[in-house]
């Protein structure tokens, strides 16, 4: 059998992070620019090997810690496949995406290797991005405690969505993109675990629901007119809403002096708007830009503290 090689991109959340764990809408989109790569081959009889050279680790599935996520990953991909036991292989998962930046890291990591492991043992069924987004979702719930949803759903369908966490099933729609848009994603370079700023954005709700409901309310009314914005290709309108957006979230705590700083140089750089994008508290920041300006406002972020900048783009569908 021929080594089998899949991959997930990074994910970016352009509007209604936070607000959207409280079922009001978010917008994500991939960021294609850096991924997660699994590939996975027949072992050699010693069972099932974890092979992670970005960590440095080798070992065997049966060595893996019970809350490793990508252990869990593979245990998951089993169960749905009805097996009693896996063949032996060889799992190599590499990836570019800045660990704990609000780049999706984790999402696509695991994406790529239940994707991988699907097509290894034959079930493209379980490889198809729905079921992808599934399984992912099933990790995530360990890492994130209550995660979304959006972070698995963007990076396993590789497409910009409009979502809304809803039961019995997430409202998960693509939609159209009026004109191209570029972003520049800087990286504050100060990690920030997903799960410790959810977790603490709950406990302020818990204790304000009042405040922090409005709050919410107010990010799913910008998230809705940002996804008119896009449609109809109006870049201007979209910097004035990711402007709003950060306020809010500044509301609630989950910025930080460096995302701020950022989030100021950019436009006073000349970015349309900027923005936190993720958890917060650390990580990264997006700046809506035009051709013109995407090297000012790149050289801008390096000087106030960005520890790298990359670049996106969501083409015109």
């Amino acid at each position: 059998m021929l080594p089998i090689q899949t991959t997930a991109p990074g994910k970016i959340i352009l509007f209604g992070e936070h607000a959207v764990v409280y079922g009001y809408p978010a917008i994500a989109a991939p960021v294609t620019q850096v991924r997660a790569t699994a590939r996975i081959e027949p072992g050699d009889g010693s069972g099932a090997r974890l092979v992670l050279p970005d960590l440095g680790r080798m070992q065997s599935l049966l060595e893996a810690a019970a809350d490793d996520a990508l252990a869990l990953a593979i245990h998951l991909v089993k169960e749905a496949a009805g097996l009693s036991e896996l063949p032996d292989f060889s799992l190599t998962v590499t990836s570019s995406i800045p660990i704990a930046s609000g780049l999706g890291s984790g999402a696509a990591v695991t994406a790529a290797a239940v994707r991988a492991l699907a097509l290894f043992l034959n079930r493209p069924d379980l490889a198809t991005n729905e079921q992808v987004s599934a399984l992912t979702y099933e990790v995530e719930r360990i890492h994130h405690g209550t995660p979304s949803g959006i972070d698995n759903t963007v990076v396993s369908y590789e497409q910009p969505i409009f979502f809304v966490r809803q039961q019995p099933h997430n409202r998960i729609e693509p939609f159209p993109v009026g004109r191209p848009l570029y972003f520049l994603i800087g990286d504050t370079g100060v990690a920030s675990p997903t799960k410790l700023a959810v977790g603490d954005v709950r406990r302020q709700w818990e204790a304000a629901p009042d405040r922090f409901n409005h709050l919410f309310a107010g990010c799913g009314r910008l998230t809705e007119a940002a996804r008119e914005a896009i449609e109809q290709g109006d870049l201007a309108r979209l910097g004035e809403l990711m402007q709003a957006n950060h306020a809010l979230l500044q509301e609630m705590t989950v910025s930080s002096p460096e995302l701020d700083r950022l989030v100021a140089a950019a436009s006073a750089a000349g970015a349309l708007g900027a923005k936190l994008s993720g958890g917060g508290r650390g990580g990264n920041m997006i700046a809506l830009v035009r051709d013109a300006a995407a090297s000012s406002v790149r050289q801008a972020l390096i000087q106030a503290g960005a520890k790298q900048v990359l670049a996106t783009t969501l083409p015109q569908t």
